[in-house]
């Protein structure tokens, strides 16, 4: 009977030095003397009080009183044995942290994720909206510039650039050519339309016809320039060239970056694929250690999540990414309990606690990765552009299998360089911040680019949502610049793997674009930021006035067809109006708007054929890649169309949308997703068609391109989600990119450090497993024994014994891996009960 209970103690404690994964040598000395202390005390037959030793022996102290917990008394030695030389050895004194692993007054470990704080206020200012108010302030005499421009280390230093002039000039032209264009257009529209604009339905018609032409020739004449700037090789007003005329660019491309010019690699996170996103953060660290320039930089991991298991995966992925890199001391993890303005609120939270610490800060999304050349090239070009505020990375997109995601690759990797080329030949230093593989400097982001919530009620009021466009423009009023550095390599993303997750993606983009229109007369607000704000909103409004136009043009076509030609159209009409339609004009206007649509894409592929066809599988392999995903772009317009249009409806009439962060995996549409999603389109179109076949069927053949593509919607959605499709399409080097025919160092190591990571823990091993359970007890202070507190804690601890923490709720399980004391007893009594082998 004793030998059998001293048996099962023993196995239990063997068992859990076992799940340390210890050396042979350290697992016999431990158990050794665990035996010879438990036959002293004679507590063999005691499997309790074996535990409490064996926590004590693991802890090398019998100081603690015997109140405290026994799982407590031993964290610190389970990390130590676990990281035997990350947390003994010294850290950089930037950080503030001498040791990463030490204990509190209470002698519990205390895990040091996060550097001390230093903090720095970060207010928001009030948003001046109305054109009213703002003219009442300048009545009053308040100096707008000054409020805005601040002084000290805020404000950019005087410098006179010809830049300014250049970019007044470029968009004066811009302008014309789009006015010009679009006249003329308008004009042969006129020309094709029976009454020639003088029914009162043809006159909406032409007005819609006049501002989509515009926006398509705003992307023309955008790419034209592109093209022009990336065929001459070499632009005077390029940040990247700008240095090299100022005798600070690439003969210094190898100077070793000040120390004074500290900077802060920060990726916010919200329930993302942790594997993924670490394996990311692990090559972008390893790629930048190979520049011999790691010193001057620090990576934060800033996390909003809210899924208990997603929490303890990503704690655990942090420290073995610290112990694989030895970045303790470097690589810290925050994660904030309240999540106040997402992603804008995580990035002004950390510049509250730290911000004061480093000169720059480089935002990363969470599928981001980024080489080491690439970081420290943004560095030195925003020590070389005093008066730069942020410098824009163009991210190329990599890393996906799915068919979709694919042609997203090529799309933009093939014509992304000419628009991006081309926003940046109008824009200069007024351009764009995408919110992501930029350099940001963080003394003037701090102090003018707080974001207040918007005011009022409903969709378009409360957190801005598309905060980067915002933010840009705050730091240009202040008189910083912003620009692209559109041709600098190393800057990586990852493209939507489907159509509905894109979608899903594009409505949290729309109600911000929106909400961001209602800034447009923000005081002090540059032109050219209006402009920003003016075209984020056609990126989504011009898909209801399309609709609106071809729902016109289909009525139009009703009341010819239904009704008595009108041949007097106007009040005191002497002569009849002969209604008269001209087949060979609209024949040539389409033509023209084609070709707009086109040419771009044709210039694009031409560049490459002259320069570099072979990273794109060839010559006739890229035409033919370049026909496919034009026709493939043809039919998901008009999808996208009738979904644009519900969320700007939906956005108007102030309908809430959800917030998730989107899928980093080659996730693919079910059958049962695209009709629930794509099956109301699929009817819109069968009736659309069903009723102009009745009116003119000769007129259908024109409409055909719109509602064949809401007839095919679903297998549509379906197909090209497929991994096999993309596969194959790769295999018969269709949709190829460079990054795939010579992959970059960083999309190697994240791909082979995402396949090689093994399934990371969640709840039950934070409970059960020794490593995991010391991680998350280090992490978090202890606030408190579990005796000194009483109620809610003791019942939460009954229900997870008796259930089960897969029957906890979202909340429940929060609250328990975020409590050490709570964590530690259920950790020893679940070990005590024998539970420990079945996760219970």
């Amino acid at each position: 009977m004793n030998r059998s209970s001293d048996s099962e103690s023993l196995r239990c404690c063997a068992d859990y030095l076992d799940r340390l994964d210890l050396t042979e040598e350290q697992r016999g000395a431990l158990y050794t003397r665990l035996c010879e202390q438990g036959a002293e005390q004679k507590l063999l037959c005691d499997k309790e009080a074996m535990m409490a030793l064996l926590h004590r022996l693991l802890a090398k102290s019998h100081d603690f009183p015997e109140t405290v917990e026994p799982d407590l008394v031993s964290v610190n030695r389970r990390l130590c044995l676990h990281y035997p030389e990350d947390f003994m050895a010294p850290h950089g004194k930037h950080s503030g942290i001498a040791s990463v692993l030490s204990r509190d007054q209470h002698g519990y470990a205390e895990l040091r994720t996060q550097p001390p704080l230093n903090r720095a206020s970060m207010v928001p200012a009030r948003w001046i909206l109305s054109p009213w108010a703002r003219f009442r302030r300048f009545w009053r005499g308040k100096d707008v510039a000054a409020e805005h421009s601040g002084n000290g280390a805020t404000h950019p230093p005087e410098q006179r650039e010809g830049w300014h002039q250049a970019a007044l000039r470029r968009r004066l032209t811009l302008l014309a050519l789009i006015l010009v264009q679009t006249v003329l257009a308008t004009h042969a529209m006129t020309g094709i339309l029976p009454y020639h604009g003088r029914q009162p339905l043809e006159i909406p018609i032409l007005i819609l016809f006049a501002i989509l032409f515009g926006w398509v020739s705003a992307g023309f004449w955008t790419a034209l320039a592109g093209f022009v700037l990336l065929l001459r090789k070499r632009d005077s007003y390029a940040i990247t060239h700008m240095p090299e005329r100022e005798g600070n660019g690439t003969k210094e491309g190898n100077k070793a970056i000040s120390p004074e010019a500290r900077t802060a690699i920060i990726m916010p996170i919200c329930n993302e694929d942790v594997a993924r996103v670490f394996a990311g953060l692990r090559a972008t660290y390893e790629s930048l250690e190979r520049t011999g320039q790691l010193e001057r930089f620090d990576f934060f991991v800033l996390s909003d999540s809210n899924r208990a298991d997603v929490l303890v995966a990503e704690k655990s992925a942090w420290a073995d990414l610290c112990h694989a890199v030895g970045g303790f001391g470097r690589v810290f993890y925050r994660w904030r309990r309240h999540r106040i303005k997402r992603k804008s609120g995580n990035v002004a939270d950390f510049c509250r606690r730290w911000g004061k610490n480093y000169r720059y800060m480089i935002v990363l999304d969470a599928d981001s990765v980024m080489s080491g050349d690439c970081l420290t090239a943004l560095v030195r070009l925003a020590e070389a552009h005093p008066n730069a505020g942020i410098i824009q990375t163009a991210p190329r997109a990599a890393g996906r299998d799915t068919f979709y995601a694919r042609m997203q690759q090529f799309a933009t990797r093939v014509y992304g360089p000419l628009f991006t080329a081309g926003l940046h030949f109008w824009q200069l230093g007024e351009s764009h911040y995408w919110g992501h593989n930029a350099i940001i400097r963080v003394a003037p982001f701090m102090r003018h680019c707080a974001l207040a919530r918007l005011p009022g009620r409903g969709a378009l009021a409360g957190e801005i949502l598309s905060h980067d466009f915002v933010e840009a423009a705050l730091m240009r009023r202040a008189g910083w610049g912003v620009w692209i550095a559109y041709d600098l390599p190393g800057s990586y993303e990852e493209m939507p793997p489907n159509l509905i997750d894109e979608l899903t993606r594009d409505r949290r983009w729309c109600q911000g674009n929106l909400m961001n229109f209602r800034l447009f007369f923000m005081e002090g607000l540059h032109p050219a930021h209006r402009a920003v704000f003016l075209t984020g909103v056609m990126a989504y409004f011009s898909a209801p006035l399309w609709f609106a136009f071809l729902i016109l043009s289909t009525a139009l076509l009703a009341v010819h067809t239904l009704t008595v030609p009108d041949y007097f159209v106007a009040p005191y009409q002497l002569f009849p109006v002969w209604p008269e339609w001209r087949t060979e004009w609209a024949i040539a206007l389409s033509g023209l708007t084609f070709g707009c649509l086109f040419l771009p894409k044709i210039l694009s592929v031409l560049l490459l054929m002259c320069r570099d066809a072979r990273s794109f599988g060839g010559r006739s392999r890229l035409a033919a890649s370049m026909l496919l995903e034009f026709v493939m772009s043809a039919l998901l317009a008009p999808i996208r169309m009738l979904f644009h249009t519900q969320f700007i409806l939906s956005a108007l009439f102030g309908v809430a949308i959800g917030w998730r962060s989107p899928p980093r995996e080659d996730a693919q549409t079910t059958w049962r997703d695209a009709l629930r999603r794509h099956g109301a389109h699929t009817l819109l179109g069968i009736a659309w068609a069903g009723l102009v076949g009745w009116l003119n069927p000769s007129y259908l053949w024109w409409l055909l391109p719109i509602v064949g593509a809401l007839l095919l919607s679903i297998p549509i959605s379906v197909y090209t989600s497929s991994v096999a499709l993309g596969r194959r399409v790769r295999q018969r080097g269709l949709l190829v990119i460079p990054e795939e025919t010579d992959v970059p160092a960083e999309i190697a190591a994240t791909v082979r450090y995402n396949d090689d990571s093994t399934p990371l823990p969640g709840v039950e091993q934070a409970i059960v497993d020794p490593l995991v359970n010391a991680l998350m007890c280090a992490a978090r202070p202890v606030r408190g024994t579990l005796k000194s507190l009483q109620g809610e804690r003791h019942q939460l601890m009954d229900s997870t014994l008796k259930q089960g923490p897969a029957f906890l709720s979202d909340k429940q399980r929060s609250q328990l891996i975020n409590d050490p004391a709570l964590l530690a007893r259920l950790h020893y009594t679940i070990w005590n009960s024998g539970s420990h082998s079945v996760n219970f």
